[in-house]
């Protein structure tokens, strides 16, 4: 099926003119909306001359003499000065002109909180506004992804050391006060807190280093092989051979420790005190460094949080990355704040930057000063969250910001709709902020414009404007275009229900300061993300006047101000879609708001119904599909007038009465009444739209109102109506062809065609001639489809010279398509060759009578129909199911209150926490995906504030976090549990989600299911009437069944209620879809299937009783031997936790031991529970368990033993069988005595200092000593028996083969033993041996692979798992 556009993210544009150094790409790849150039080339078939003649007269404003011609700066001459200035563009919005004229309005007293990725508080132009005061007022983590636990107090100890939560001991600074002693400790891989470009730098340095002690180390282990080999000619003795092979060991594992290398990054401990006056911050970052002088904790200069100091710190010189901290929940969360990228940074220097000594770099308003709300989360690569975006508005309220920007966003599904929106209203209405948003960079096509920015009515979405300046100064054409225009990828409007979408424009680009960690001090970005701090700026302005002047700030009145005073951009009606009501004109939008003072702060709110339906209530009229544009319609527009919370009833509410003149743009196609008297309780009235006599193609007009008494005010408030009228296709073959289509540099020609019902995919070609320089085009098309994202299909193609492409792509039929084609801005300028394109768009379709098919775990297959009914198709059906779903309910349910330091409403609510944790298996390594399809794929469109994961072992290594767009992860196998954290304050909705359902999705790689198809119902049963393809004619119709997926080919590891899933395909493109062969996702157009798994089949076996097999017992001796193993079992769960607990069991074991003295079974639950003892006795608690041991070993016959494991018995004899698990289960027993028995001799000869004499007679020939004479080489008997029982590879042959190794002092071999065992070892990992593998390095004194093994330790074994 069509697949709806889908963006998350900064909108930043991915298609720079150069690309600047150190910009990471976005998330997707093309982020961008339509460009309305200022002219177009006339041809016969461009869109402008296929226009109604109707003429519609558009409210607008006069431009400024410096800006003429639709915001184009016409008369510029490229000098040092205005290169300089074209690099931070201020004079397209007038901001120049205005600092020129009121040099103390440039943003003083205007507090702007940026919601991006953070910013560098260190960054060139962001440490003093322009009146010398702090620039940067606060900076906060809003995502949680730079929190670390610090609840775990420690005490010092006389020499002034605490025991960090690394494990490090750490020296405290003696000057430090702190009156409790109380000092908190965490710690946190640097790593999960710096961007992906600089830890990829970071990690290059350090292999670097890593590589040069590797290789030392290599050359010495090679040193030492060749002087064994100079000095030992023959090495026959197997003591010789032993010694050679373990320098050879050491060489080899060198050299596959740098083909594995894999560096986590180094580990950063923090300690958290009070000073009896603030909470105070400490780092120990030796672990950065490579003089080990540096970075020690009591060298930090403590920091507190960043608002009370405003300091800031540096990890160290090789990353430059600076940081600020904060401490939360009396001192139990320590929140370390990086940026996740360089966006947030480059947002903020563009709105505020200031350079005393490069005034012309500076930002819009230097004057103003920032708050830094960090909204994208480190931990998924700058993806911004709910939780984020709730704290970010909390913070707002505190710090009583004036003006918020937001340069992230994504499509979304309902617009003005969710829980952020609900958020950002009070914050706007009660508060009185001004929330400026980009619109996005999904263009050039219609209806792109993201959410929040484009699609919220309380939030000023702003488009990407580029003047002939910035493309010859900032992005370094060769020729600049002749005017100024919208970038090609800026999102334009109108939104899925009508409103406008892009309010207003300003410029798109800019070389603005970039953190230090980019080891640069400005960089060129361009995107909406900037078009919205550059007028974010431009706001700041304004306000620092309004306060300068006492003018009462209201978001209304700016905003009103704002788009009242736009430069138009383009001479069209439709550009309104592009550019909004156009450039921004900061002098004028003042000179308003001045004028304007003493009216009533007021926003008219629209609501929007089509007369006789009960539809959702619109914000605009939006006539897209072909049933609307072939009949005249009424609507109802309520008028609905918006005061601010606390407005004065009797004083403002009750005496407002305006007069207010409709006008109509075109009033031949949309007729309004002419007069209408609005109160405060709103009114409404009625718009006939009539469509019936426009041309094919866009037409927009406008209902807007004039104030009768004051028109100087301009609109007091707009009804935004697009017209899309379709081409209706009535060609059979339904074919399509737009010929000579002219460009230029930025030029974007529409067109609009009804779908044919029937068709389901596109085969499109694209010719392109007469031009010389390479171009860029893009090719976008959009459908829209209720409650459902645009759907999108989206193309850039490059062409060197003229040339054909080819697209196919699907569509949904009997909707409206747009097709926009665009030449990307720059392209082709310098030329001065149009370009010219033939586009052809031929519709195929097979209709089929399932969407979705659903196969239910019978036998039985599904019947599909399938009919053509546009032309001839080919029916070549394939299916496969790829995927496994398997649901899951919450094991264990946390329902709690966040803290009230981040997590408080401005209303005073507080917000709740719901915790749902899951346990899920995996037989196999997999490829994962939690799915949760209440929740996911919407954070704007979604009426929960924020839901987060984290997928972690039975160790807490956490293997995967995610959103609301979770990522597929590879896991190895093993048990795991994923805790589903969900945040709201309304503890209802909360509770209806503690039985919430969540899906893991596995993906099926070599078990992947190929369907078959048949002709006939028994199909799948018989194997007859196989089904391939055929030829649907027009209008005839075909059958077939799809069978379900044979018992044998369902995977392994699919239990009840499981689905299985795939996609399906009917239809057989032509050439275009290359290399499909049975993979119905290559195609075009699939379709999900699915198979439920059925119950298991009954085991044949299960039912036999046991019985049939007589037993030769008495009841008597059955009932004995029932009575001993529950006292074995008794004896089992006896705790020993205590020495009166360890009494009894003591009691209890020699009791049975009495009773049963030979039953081996229980002498190995009393080793077992001996070996569970914490004692203080050391000495004689290992001497008990080597006693125990032997009893074990006494216990068995040995001989008998080998006898019946050495006969090949027939599996098919049930007594030979039985016996055979009683023997392999009595070997078992005698193999976990034997390897207790090992471990206990070498911790007691340890803790006798007898290790030498242990380690003298390793290796020693076995002999056989006189009754009670104490005998030094037990541990080499033990072990020599070990051998003869157990499997080399098993663990406990492997421990016992490592000891003796090390202990021999061949600890090659040693490392050797270990490290097999490690890679062989099932889940979970055994922290044992790991620890093992340091200590042996450690010994061996490989220093850069001991530092490397305990920073991936932290990683396997964390302490804890981390915070939400």
């Amino acid at each position: 099926m069509p697949t709806a556009f889908l963006f998350k993210g900064p909108y930043v544009s991915r298609y720079q003119s150069f690309p600047p150094p150190l910009l990471s790409p976005p998330p997707l790849p093309h982020l961008g909306v339509l460009i309305t150039p200022k002219s177009r080339p006339t041809n016969s078939n461009n869109t402008t001359s296929r226009k109604s003649v109707v003429i519609r007269a558009m409210p607008g404003s006069s431009s400024s003499p410096e800006i003429e011609n639709n915001g184009a700066l016409r008369k510029f001459k490229l000098n040092e000065s205005s290169f300089l200035a074209s690099l931070m563009p201020k004079k397209e919005i007038g901001a120049d002109r205005f600092i020129e004229a009121h040099p103390e309005f440039d943003g003083r007293g205007v507090v702007i909180a940026i919601f991006d990725s953070g910013v560098d508080p260190a960054a060139a132009g962001l440490q003093v506004t322009s009146d010398g005061k702090p620039k940067v007022l606060d900076v906060i983590d809003c995502t949680g992804s730079g929190d670390i636990d610090v609840a775990t107090v420690v005490k010092a100890d006389a020499n002034g050391c605490i025991h960090g939560a690394s494990g490090a001991s750490l020296i405290i600074n003696p000057s430090w006060k702190n009156p409790s002693g109380d000092w908190h400790v965490g710690y946190k891989l640097i790593y999960e807190l710096l961007t992906d470009t600089l830890i990829s730098r970071l990690k290059k340095e350090r292999k670097k280093k890593w590589d040069e002690k590797n290789q030392e180390a290599i050359a010495e282990a090679v040193k030492q092989v060749e002087e064994f080999d100079q000095k030992q000619r023959k090495v026959d003795e197997m003591k010789l051979k032993r010694i050679r092979e373990d320098l050879q060991d050491r060489v080899d594992y060198l050299k596959k420790q740098a083909e594995s290398y894999d560096d986590k990054g180094p580990v950063i401990d923090a300690v958290v005190w009070h000073d009896g006056e603030v909470w105070r911050v400490a780092l120990d970052t030796q672990s950065l460094e490579d003089d080990p002088k540096c970075g020690r904790l009591a060298d930090f200069v403590p920091l507190t949080n960043y608002k009370i100091e405003r300091k800031y710190g540096i990890f160290s010189k090789l990353d430059a990355c600076t940081f600020v901290a904060n401490v939360y929940n009396e001192g139990t969360i320590l929140s370390i704040v990086t940026d996740s990228s360089p966006h947030g940074t480059h947002v903020a220097g563009i709105a505020t930057a200031f350079h005393p000594k490069e005034p012309l770099l500076n930002g819009v308003a230097p004057g103003a000063q920032v708050i830094s709300c960090k909204i994208g989360d480190s931990r998924l690569g700058s993806m911004e969250t709910g939780t984020g975006l709730t704290r970010a508005l909390i913070a707002v309220v505190e710090h009583k910001c004036d003006l918020i920007n937001m340069s992230y966003g994504e499509s979304t599904m309902l617009p003005d709709y969710g829980r952020f929106v609900e958020l950002v209203d009070e914050v706007v209405n009660k508060y009185r902020v001004v929330f400026v948003s980009s619109a996005g960079n999904n263009g050039p096509a219609l209806t792109t414009v993201g959410a929040p920015g484009g699609t919220t009515s309380s939030i000023i979405g702003v488009g990407a404007y580029v003047s002939p300046a910035m493309a010859a100064g900032a992005h370094a054409l060769v020729e600049a275009p002749p005017e100024g225009l919208e970038y090609t990828w800026s999102s334009r409007g109108p939104t899925a229900d009508g409103d406008l979408g892009v309010y207003v424009s300003a410029p798109g680009g800019a070389v603005a300061p970039v953190p230090t960690w980019t080891l640069q001090r400005r960089m060129l970005m361009n995107g909406t993300s900037m078009s919205s701090p550059s007028a974010c700026g431009g706001v700041a302005l304004v306000i620092s006047a309004m306060k300068a002047e006492g003018i009462q700030v209201s978001p209304y009145s700016v905003r009103k101000a704002l788009e009242n005073t736009c430069t138009p951009i383009g001479c069209l009606p439709e550009d309104k879609l592009s550019n909004g009501e156009g450039l921004l004109q900061i002098d004028k939008a003042f000179e308003y708001a001045k004028k304007s003072a003493d009216l009533p702060c007021v926003w008219y709110k629209i609501k929007i119904s089509q007369a006789g339906k009960s539809t959702t209530t619109l914000r605009g009229i939006y006539l897209r599909e072909a049933s609307y544009c072939n009949q005249s319609t009424e609507w109802t527009v309520q008028v609905e007038p918006q005061f601010h919370e606390g407005t004065s009833n009797l004083e403002q509410l009750v005496p407002f009465e305006e007069c207010i003149e409709l006008h109509s743009s075109g009033k031949e196609v949309v007729r309004a009444p002419e007069y209408l008297l609005l109160t405060y309780n709103g009114r409404s009235f009625n718009v006939v739209v009539d469509p019936t006599k426009l041309s094919d193609g866009l037409h927009y007009f406008e209902v807007y109102g004039i104030d009768c008494r004051a028109p100087w005010r301009g609109p007091l408030f707009r009804i935004p109506i697009t017209i899309t009228k379709p081409k209706v296709v009535e060609t059979r073959p339904p074919l399509v062809t737009f010929s000579g289509l002219s460009f230029q540099p930025g030029h974007i020609i529409r067109k609009y065609i009804e779908v044919p019902y029937g068709a389901s995919w596109v085969e499109a070609t694209m010719r392109t001639s007469g031009f010389d320089t390479a171009r860029r085009f893009y090719i976008d098309t959009v459908q829209l489809s209720p409650l459902r994202r645009p759907i999108k299909w989206e193309s850039v193609a490059i062409f060197s010279s003229p040339s054909t492409k080819s697209f196919t792509f699907s569509v949904e039929g009997g909707r409206t398509m747009e097709l926009a084609i665009a030449q990307f801005w720059s392209s082709g300028v310098g030329s001065h060759e149009t370009a010219v394109v033939d586009f052809e768009i031929a519709f195929h379709g097979i209709d089929v009578s399932k969407d979705e098919v659903i196969l239910d775990g019978s036998e039985a297959p599904v019947r599909i129909e399938a009919q053509a009914l546009l032309s001839s198709e080919k029916l070549a059906p394939t299916a496969k199911l790829n995927k496994i779903r398997v649901p899951y309910r919450p094991t264990d349910v946390k329902l709690s209150a966040l803290s009230a330091d981040r997590d408080k409403l401005p209303s005073g609510k507080q917000i709740l926490a719901l915790t749902l944790t899951y346990k899920f298996k995996l037989e196999d390594g997999a490829e994962v995906k939690p799915q949760i399809p209440l929740l996911n794929n919407r954070i704007y469109d979604n009426k929960f504030e924020s839901q987060f994961y984290m997928i972690s072992d039975s160790n807490k290594r956490v293997y995967a976090m995610g959103d609301v767009y979770p990522d597929s992860a590879k896991l190895p196998k093993g048990e795991y549990t994923l805790q589903l954290h969900l945040r709201h304050e309304n503890m209802q909705y909360l509770e209806k989600l503690k039985q919430l359902v969540l899906f893991i999705e596995r993906k099926l790689e070599k078990e992947a299911v190929q369907l078959s198809f048949y002709n006939q119902p028994d199909g799948p049963v018989t194997g007859n009437g196989s089904f391939k393809s055929s030829t649907l004619d027009p209008g005839s119709k075909e059958a077939f069944y799809v069978g379900p997926p044979t018992k044998e080919k369902i995977p392994k590891n699919s239990p009840e209620g499981s689905v299985l899933l795939g996609a399906i395909s009917y239809g057989k493109p032509s050439a275009e879809v290359v290399d499909q062969g049975n993979d119905p996702e290559k195609n075009p157009v699939s379709y999900v299937i699915s198979y439920q798994v059925p119950p298991p089949k009954l085991d044949e076996d299960k039912g036999k009783s046991s019985a049939a097999t007589k037993s030769t017992k008495s009841v008597s001796e059955r009932l004995e031997e029932e009575v001993r193993d529950v006292k074995i079992k008794v004896l089992a769960s006896l705790k020993q936790d205590t020495e009166d607990e360890r009494e009894e069991w003591k009691k209890l074991s020699i009791s049975l031991k009495l009773e049963y003295p030979k039953y081996t079974p229980l002498l190995a639950q009393i080793l077992e529970g001996l070996v569970s003892q914490e004692v203080e006795d050391k000495i004689h608690h290992y001497e008990e368990i080597i006693a125990a041991a032997d009893e074990v070993v006494d216990s068995i016959d040995r001989d008998e033993l080998a006898r019946f494991l050495s006969v090949k018995g027939d599996p098919d004899e049930e007594e030979f069988e039985k016996t055979k698990k009683k023997m392999e289960k009595t070997r078992d027993l005698l193999v976990e005595a034997l390897y207790q028995k090992g471990l206990a001799l070498v911790e007691l000869a340890s803790l006798k200092g007898e290790m030498a004499v242990l380690a003298a007679n390793l290796g020693a020939e076995v002999v056989d000593k006189p009754d009670g004479e104490s005998s030094p080489d037990l541990f080499e008997e033990t072990f020599k028996e070990v051998q003869k029982w157990a499997d080399p590879k098993s663990r406990k042959y492997g421990t016992l083969l490592m000891i003796r190794e090390r202990h021999n002092g061949r600890l090659g071999t040693a490392l050797k033993v270990v490290n097999e065992m490690i890679q062989e070892e099932g889940d979970p990992p055994k922290k044992q041996l790991y620890e093992e593998r340091v200590s042996v390095l450690e010994e061996i004194g490989w220093g850069h692979l001991v530092t490397y093994e305990k920073q991936w330790m932290l990683v396997r074994f964390p302490p804890s798992l981390p915070l939400f």
